[in-house]
């Protein structure tokens, strides 16, 4: 009876002790006068745990009790969650002001501190020049898509008659790629030892920063060092050897074709960013694709058609170029509808370098700003019928340019690689779409926070078209 008693007390005095925890973080934020309304949860750990598990809902939930402008404490920060359009165009447009990135602890550990999103001012102004200078449309259209057309055409043809796992493939398919693009030939040598370390550096970015074993944070921290000496390798062969590679890294490497001179921190962590920045978007965006497709005949019929008279006008192994790239206008559509409807980007993150006004309210020096963009993808005043897969509302151009349209950001920090994303994708669907068609295989579970998955894979069966 006795030992009873003690589990009884004890039960009651961590339930007294939880209650006393939450009540004492929430009052010293609430004496905070100038603060939005909202809540902070736990000391240390926040909300973070309900933001992770309920995602949606927990934003839904907390607008529906404070309005479109809160405070919680989420991924290890006091932050105040925008949901508000006009605000959100704001902080997106003012950097200058002192909204600068505000990315969590752990993307800003893992991706390096020379990245572009953690760097702000004159450093991001020259690092995002070196980037754009390798992505620019010049080079899309001379170097990138060749090797892209290559690729893809390669990495689909042992396809029919398999059944195969659409988001293992579509994440192979957008690392290789990519890594091509940047190491050209020594990309095939280097993959299977880079490959592994760089999907745990990618599950590392987004988990609470504590280094401990078996943590996320602690792999995808290890990930980084490893890949960091597995590309200064690289580069060191690369100089050693003399020769001018046509591919990301010569023109880094070239200092005579090249007038932004990085050292080899900033070039490893740039193609880091380039990596990690196209790798989730494309391979997600790809496989989310083939899912609504597969779902929408019609769509389905309507891309096929647009990509059958591009191989119409062209030999059997002709690749496709810069020109019929820019042709896709229902491809595009596709995509723009594919990015909205799983909404692949939930929202973009900000940080005060000051105590600043917004909403009026007076947001402390070094707080984040979480931007969320989430529900404007479903908002029927700018979406008619926003939850249906309808590409055909991305033909009026008009709809791509409009304010509210964040999947890729907005202000200064657009993502830059927004053009050779989207010609990635489209030249899988050309020549996926034109080559295969396919059924689901298990209609397996789909999840769309924190990222968007199918925890047990996304099985299709593939066959050919003709």
């Amino acid at each position: 009876m006795a030992f009873f008693m003690a589990i009884a007390l004890l039960i009651l005095g961590l339930c007294i002790l939880n209650t006393a925890l939450l009540k004492w973080n929430d009052v010293k934020y609430r004496m905070m006068k100038s603060l939005p309304p909202g809540t902070m949860g736990w000391p240390v750990f926040g909300e973070t745990t309900e933001f992770l598990k309920q995602g949606p809902n927990f934003m839904k939930n907390q607008r529906a009790r404070y309005g479109c402008f809160f405070k919680s404490h989420i991924l290890g920060c006091p932050t105040i969650v925008s949901m508000d359009p006009e605000m959100n165009r704001y902080i997106l447009g003012n950097e200058a002001k002192g909204l600068v990135p505000g990315y969590p602890q752990s993307m800003l550990d893992i991706l390096g501190k020379c990245n572009i999103a953690a760097v702000h001012g004159s450093a991001h102004k020259y690092m995002r020049g070196a980037l754009l200078s390798l992505i620019s449309p010049t080079m899309i259209r001379d170097q990138l898509l060749p090797k892209i057309d290559e690729f893809m055409r390669s990495h689909v043809s042992s396809w029919d008659g398999h059944v195969i796992d659409i988001q293992q493939n579509t994440k192979k398919m957008a690392f290789l790629s990519a890594l091509k693009q940047i190491a050209g030939i020594e990309s095939t040598s280097i993959a299977q030892e880079f490959m592994p370390q760089f999907f745990n550096l990618v599950l590392g970015t987004l988990s609470l920063p504590i280094n401990l074993p078996n943590t996320n944070y602690r792999r995808g921290f290890q990930a980084r060092k490893n890949i960091v000496c597995l590309l200064k390798k690289l580069i060191e062969e690369r100089r050693g050897s003399g020769e001018k590679q046509q591919d990301m890294l010569g023109f880094l490497i070239n200092e005579d074709e090249n007038r932004y001179k990085l050292t080899d921190d900033e070039m490893v962590d740039l193609i880091i960013t380039i990596l990690y920045s196209g790798y989730e978007t494309v391979s997600t965006t790809c496989m989310m694709a083939v899912k609504y497709l597969h779902d929408h005949p019609r769509a389905l019929e309507e891309l096929r058609k647009e990509h059958m008279e591009i191989r119409a006008k062209k030999g059997q192994n002709d690749p496709i170029n810069y020109n019929d790239y820019k042709s896709m206008r229902f491809t595009r559509a596709v995509i723009f509808e594919t990015s909205r409807l799983a909404t692949i980007v939930n929202g973009v993150l900000r940080k005060t370098t000051r105590d600043m006004e917004l909403n009026g309210f007076i947001i402390p020096k070094g707080w984040r700003i979480y931007v969320y963009t989430r529900e404007v993808n479903y908002d029927p005043r700018l979406y008619p019928d926003p939850y249906s897969f309808k590409p055909w509302r991305w033909l009026d151009k008009g709809l791509e340019n409009q304010n509210n349209f964040l999947v890729f950001g907005g202000g200064t920090r657009q993502c830059p690689g927004k053009e050779l994303g989207i010609a990635e994708i489209s030249t899988f669907l050309h020549y996926f779409a034109t080559r295969y068609r396919w059924e689901e295989v298990g209609g397996e579970k789909l999840i769309k926070f924190p990222r968007v998955e199918a925890p047990n894979g996304l099985h299709i069966r593939v066959s050919s078209y003709y």
